[in-house]
């Protein structure tokens, strides 16, 4: 039965909350991030992530699923708080009637299911929260069993991610490692129970158009950093480039939008049903 605190003031808890919202380092430390909407609180309780507490104001009328969701909870504490306090935390031009803070999981490879039609992709320093949180929501979209951040870039659990993520961020696997050497064993590991395993990189510059590649084997794909692309450490790593075939006078593509077209021709071949 979660407890139910009342905070009249911007105090020690308050604080606490607040800064969730601002400071990666701080989400770090605490093991816990602050995040708001109605499809990222629905998906955060139907797959199962650990509530710590929901955070809403009894001065504004509640709606049905707001009452549903308090009434079901089982977050540790219930923070209830004066609309302005409330205001402060959300970041929406209409303030949210609930807010949640969770605790963030392992970043542990075997949160990615393995099965023969394995996608995974790796997103090498993202430079752009909302780059990322598009890059997430198309991966779930597209079947994704698991989305790898790699090095330093912008954080998963901003809120600014995990808005453009529109929920996608509780559906879909996605951890966090220092750089490509932590993920050379695990490569090494799946290579072993997937013996058609290929590793795919994306580049303007690669040598193989993406609609003449073929996409039918367990597949790995690399994304680089939306202005250096990929490193030359992960381009070693490559069975092949892929670039996307186009017309006009663009020369590159936004990289969440480059990704979702991969993704798109990687389910087109895969499945007449796409």
């Amino acid at each position: 039965m979660p407890k139910t605190i009342k905070i009249y003031s911007e105090n020690d808890i308050f604080q606490n909350i607040e800064t969730l919202r601002r400071n990666r380092e701080k989400r770090n430390k605490l093991n816990e991030f602050l995040f708001e909407g109605v499809r990222n609180i629905n998906n955060s309780i139907r797959y199962g992530w650990k509530l710590n507490s929901l955070i809403y104001s009894k001065e504004k009328q509640l709606s049905n699923w707001a009452k549903d969701i308090l009434k079901k909870s089982k977050a540790k504490h219930h923070y209830e708080l004066p609309l302005k306090l409330l205001k402060k935390l959300s970041a929406k031009e209409e303030t949210s009637e609930l807010l949640a803070t969770a605790e963030i999981p392992l970043d542990d490879f075997r949160r990615i299911k393995m099965n023969t039609n394995l996608i995974v992709v790796v997103f090498d320093r993202p430079a752009s929260p909302g780059n990322l949180g598009t890059l997430i929501r198309s991966a779930d979209a597209f079947g994704v069993n698991g989305l790898i951040i790699t090095g330093h870039g912008v954080d998963i659990y901003d809120p600014e991610t995990i808005s453009a993520a529109t929920g996608s961020l509780f559906s879909l696997p996605v951890i966090r490692k220092p750089s490509h050497k932590e993920l050379t064993p695990w490569l090494r590991e799946i290579k072993g129970k997937f013996s058609d395993l290929q590793i795919v990189g994306t580049d303007e510059n690669g040598s193989t158009a993406l609609n003449d590649y073929n996409f039918n084997k367990s597949t790995i794909l690399l994304v680089g950093n939306e202005t250096w692309g990929l490193s030359a450490a992960y381009k070693q790593l490559c069975d092949a480039m892929v670039k996307i075939p186009m017309h006009g006078s663009a020369s590159s593509l936004n990289v969440s939008c480059a990704s979702s077209i991969v993704l798109y021709e990687i389910c087109r071949q895969r499945s007449k049903e796409i």
